[in-house]
């Protein structure tokens, strides 16, 4: 799936660290001057906004002259963007193309362990992402994640069906909904319909309500192994998600418990990447 920056959205970030130019290189007198930046991994990476990074140095002036696509697995110590150009346009898109490419490819390499591990030993689990990425940052959070193999649990209130507590409290309790959940798949028959469960007591009612999906919700996973195997003996066709909690020290513990669907939002969270930034003068014709 192609989550790209648009060109306005590069502009954007561009404008918000270079308003004005960059006083420190006019000081300096050292615009003109022909240079190349390289950009390399420091340590193990899921790359990720490598594009964007390679839009932000062309749209400040340089000449992108190779780049390795987002979703490239690399060890440390791999050039893996490099650009040639003028001092002043290398240094105007060197931080922005940084910041992009560190955080981007943090949440990708997050993303990628955890669905390598948990594969291991659940190979057809899904591993899906939540909404709950920083405001402002959801195109490059989906880039990210799936660049690193997971996919999106949703992209928003429009496109999907997933019932709260929050919801059922307007109904009458989760019981009262869930006599709706036929009307619900007459209306709205080209989407599954998720219902949350609190404890293995709701999922049992949910798995009988004719529901697509239960998510169980913040539940350890010594005690929803039991949980998905009463669901399964009620309804062998319901998926089971299990959601809250989840990251990396205990991705693989839930994914053995037999659940069909892993939703996370702490890859969206953690340290960036590591990546080497080089700068060097070189010989460069300004064009005319």
């Amino acid at each position: 799936m192609n989550y790209c920056l648009s060109g306005s959205e590069i502009e954007r970030f561009i404008e918000e660290d270079v308003p004005y130019g960059d006083l420190t290189s006019h000081l300096l007198a050292i615009g003109d001057r022909g240079g190349r930046i390289v950009f390399s991994t420091r340590e193990e990476t899921t790359l990720c906004c490598s594009e964007e990074a390679s839009a932000v140095l062309r749209k400040c002036g340089a000449t992108v002259t190779s780049c390795m696509p987002s979703g490239t697995r690399l060890p440390a110590g791999i050039e893996f963007l490099a650009a040639d150009g003028p001092a002043g346009a290398l240094h105007a898109g060197w931080k922005v193309a940084l910041n992009l490419l560190e955080y981007a490819s943090g949440i990708a390499s997050r993303t990628q362990r955890i669905v390598q591990k948990t594969a291991a030993v659940n190979p057809a689990l899904a591993v899906v992402t939540t909404r709950k990425s920083f405001p402002g940052t959801k195109r490059i959070a989906l880039k990210a994640i799936t660049a690193g193999g997971a996919l999106p649990h949703r992209l928003g209130l429009s496109e999907t069906v997933l019932v709260f507590k929050q919801h059922t409290a307007f109904l009458g309790g989760l019981e009262a909904f869930l006599g709706l959940v036929a009307g619900m798949r007459l209306k709205a028959r080209e989407t599954k319909i998720i219902v949350e469960a609190e404890n293995g007591e709701e999922a049992l009612l949910v798995a009988l309500s004719g529901a697509d999906v239960v998510q169980l919700d913040k539940i350890a996973p010594s005690d929803l192994t039991d949980i998905v195997k009463a669901v399964r003996e009620a309804n062998p066709g319901i998926l089971i998600s299990a959601a809250g909690g989840i990251n990396e020290a205990n991705a693989v513990d839930y994914a053995a418990t037999g659940i069909d669907i892993m939703v996370l939002s702490s890859v969206y969270f953690g340290k960036p990447s590591d990546i080497g930034v080089s700068m060097q003068p070189v010989s460069f014709h300004h064009p005319d």
